[in-house]
């Protein structure tokens, strides 16, 4: 349905479709993605101009959409300390340890303006299978003596857009360099170690992101390079990582 309304509207309307709970969600490759009610669920129509300095790192946008939601939170007065935090590229954690959210991007190029479908779905209120938001509040009110209130996936749906718009601006402005540091605040790759082409590779440290949002690793005695994920197979507990 938003496929087909965003052609239909203004370019200077925004258009987002929010779902209390999905059937057919899809993941990256095909993956299925898990929705329930208790998650906040939706897909944002954007429209982002080719020459502009994002509509020149396209990539870049899974990147600050994920940083977004972490920012949702993690900018609210009292919640700077949940422990939300990022994986590149496009995925949302409980700090290294779980996933609880990811993102997803398609773009479609008309004539000089790319029409961005976002995707993006993070489990609010659901303990299982894995954690979610409400439930790292409640840990750390109970590990500090806080009191800090459950939040809404409504809520935290329009903070995100609201968030993601701010960086949006600011990447137009400025750049990569504008929102980097930031969402390497937010990111749980620092300093971390993986392997290149296969599981007997060479070693190799992550050390950031390029200007066109590609992971970059220094492998030892031959600097940095920026390597791509290789489907669905850049895995932390594998630490593989297969440059193109």
């Amino acid at each position: 349905l938003i496929g087909r309304l965003m052609f239909e509207l203004p370019e200077e309307m925004g258009l987002i479709a929010v779902a209390v709970r999905q059937t057919q969600g899809k993941g990256r490759g095909g993956n299925v993605w898990l929705s329930p009610v208790g998650c906040a669920l939706s897909t944002l129509h954007i429209s982002i101009p080719l020459h502009s300095n994002l509509g020149q790192r396209i990539p870049f946008i899974q990147h600050l959409v994920s940083l977004a939601v972490v920012e949702a939170v993690r900018s609210i007065p009292g919640y700077q300390d949940i422990e939300l935090r990022v994986k590149w590229p496009n995925d949302i954690y409980y700090s290294d340890l779980m996933k609880l959210g990811g993102v997803l991007v398609n773009s479609t190029l008309i004539e000089t303006t790319f029409h961005i479908l976002i995707g993006f779905g993070f489990n609010v209120n659901n303990s299982n299978p894995t954690i979610c938001i409400n439930d790292l509040i409640a840990q750390f009110n109970k590990e500090e003596g806080t009191e800090l209130q459950p939040l809404s996936a409504d809520c935290l749906i329009a903070r995100t857009v609201t968030v993601l718009e701010r960086l949006i601006e600011i990447f137009q402005e400025k750049g990569p360099n504008g929102v980097l540091p930031q969402y390497y605040k937010y990111w749980i790759h620092s300093g971390k170690q993986v392997r290149l082409r296969d599981e007997r590779g060479p070693l190799a440290w992550i050390v950031g992101i390029d200007d066109f949002g590609y992971l970059q690793v220094h492998e030892e005695g031959k600097g940095v390079e920026s390597v791509h994920p290789d489907g669905n197979s850049f895995d932390m507990l594998r630490n593989l990582i297969v440059p193109k």
